[in-house]
Parts: C-alpha cells; sequence; structure tokens
C-alpha cells in the first residue's frame, strides 16, 4: 500500500512537473497493484478442495 501511495502522490505532485504521461502511468499504476495484489492473496493452492468441503 505504500508503495502505490507513493507512486500516486510522487506522480501528482513531483512527476508532472517534467512529465504529465510519466506521472498517469505511474497513478494508472498505483490504481493496478492492490486488486493485482488481491487476486494474487486470495489464489487457491493446487491442492485446495474447498468444493467437497463440510458445512
Amino acid at each position: 500500500m505504500a508503495v502505490c501511495l507513493l507512486l500516486f502522490v510522487g506522480g501528482g505532485a513531483v512527476v508532472r512537473l517534467w512529465s504529465v504521461p510519466v506521472a498517469i502511468a505511474m497513478c494508472a499504476l498505483a490504481a493496478v497493484i492492490p486488486p493485482v495484489a488481491t487476486i494474487v492473496a486470495n489464489r487457491r493452492e493446487r491442492d485446495d478442495r474447498w468444493w467437497d468441503e463440510e458445512r
């Protein structure tokens, strides 16, 4: 999360003074990191048999 904040704030406050396209790319990357991290963190293992669990 700190990386996302650093990219967003750095792109919006500092990098935009030199290159607007790079600042936009940094903000876009900051927006993509949390959903990708969530998907990777919630991925099931190969031997995880969730479909036949007893409830």
